[in-house]
């Protein structure tokens, strides 16, 4: 099957932001990206736990393929959510990348204990972050290449 003949699904991303000023610059960056996505916004740890694991409101929520998560969150603080994801077998495989006004270095060496795909400071470098997102779509686009319909 070539290229021309295979389509992959848009990419389901989670993105987990309380601020309004910094979802809006990275959802505009996707979108000016050509990153062929879907993305949910969420501005609470607990409403994205509850969205990862399909619970209440979100039992019918799409699985993420990538996570943007802030670290400082209210309800449930970013670094919680980061250790819940990659402690859980489930969970633990969902490329995330870390988008953060924070700069203290040990959040970055958490982070990066915990295997994180991209770690990035706000504010956000655009470029680098479109090329980060380009790679990680290539990688997860290779395990979902689908045949077109006739």
């Amino acid at each position: 099957m070539s290229a021309s003949q295979a389509v992959g699904r848009p990419i389901e991303i989670l993105l987990v932001e309380d601020s309004l000023v910094s979802a809006r610059i990275t959802m505009g960056a996707l979108k000016n990206g050509n990153v062929q996505h879907r993305i949910t916004w969420l501005s609470d740890g607990i409403d994205a736990l509850d969205f990862m694991y399909q619970r209440g409101r979100f039992a019918r929520a799409p699985r993420p393929d990538l996570i943007l998560l802030d670290l400082g969150l209210p309800r449930k603080d970013g670094r919680e959510i980061l250790t819940e994801i990659k402690a859980d077998e489930s969970l633990r495989e969902i490329p995330v990348v870390v988008l953060t006004g924070s700069t203290d270095y040990d959040d970055y060496l958490a982070s990066e204990q915990l295997h994180v795909e991209g770690y990035m400071t706000k504010p956000v470098d655009l470029e680098k972050f479109l090329h980060l997102v380009r790679e990680l779509k290539d990688y997860w686009h290779a395990g979902v290449i689908l045949p077109l319909l006739d």
